[in-house]
C-alpha cells in the first residue's frame, strides 16, 4: 500500500531537512486515520543534534502524542533526513522501527543521492519500500 501524502506536506518536510542540514531533521505527519492523506506535518527537535542519528525528545514526543489524541488524529508517518547517504533505512533505523503500521519516510539531503525521498514499512526487521502517492 503506498503512502498517500499531500504535496504541501512533502514540501514542508523537504524544506525542514534542507534548513536543518547538516544535522538530521525529524518529525511526524498526522492524519485522521490510516486511509486518509498524510497532511499535517509536526516537526520535532532532533535531541541527538547529530548528522548521523535522530531521536525525539521524550517530553516533546509525549506532548505531540497527546495532541494527536485530542485532535482524534494518528501518527501516520515518522520522517527523518539522511545527510550523507541515500534515503534508505540504516541498521539503527530498522532496529528502532517499532510500529509496522507507520510509514517511515526518509529524505536525503546528500547531494549524490539517487533518490531524494523514499517511504518504507519496517516489519520485524524487514524493510519494504513503498510507492509515494503525492496528492494536491
Amino acid at each position: 500500500m503506498p503512502l498517500h501524502i499531500t504535496r504541501a506536506a512533502l514540501a514542508q518536510v523537504e524544506r525542514q531537512a534542507a534548513a536543518e542540514h547538516p544535522l538530521e531533521a525529524c518529525g511526524v505527519i498526522a492524519s485522521q486515520n490510516a486511509s486518509t492523506l498524510a497532511s499535517r506535518v509536526i516537526p520535532l527537535r532532533n535531541q541527538a543534534a547529530s548528522a548521523t542519528w535522530f531521536s525525539f525528545e521524550p517530553r516533546e514526543q509525549l506532548r505531540v502524542w497527546r495532541e494527536l489524541d485530542e485532535r482524534d488524529e494518528q501518527c501516520q508517518v515518522i520522517y527523518h533526513s539522511h545527510t550523507a547517504s541515500e534515503a534508505w533505512p540504516s541498521r539503527d533505523d530498522i532496529a528502532l522501527a517499532s510500529d509496522p503500521a507507520v510509514h517511515y519516510l526518509i529524505v536525503s539531503t546528500w547531494p549524490q543521492a539517487r533518490h531524494k525521498v523514499r517511504s518504507f514499512r519496517i516489519v520485524e526487521g524487514r524493510v519494504f519500500e513503498e510507492q509515494l502517492a503525492i496528492h494536491a
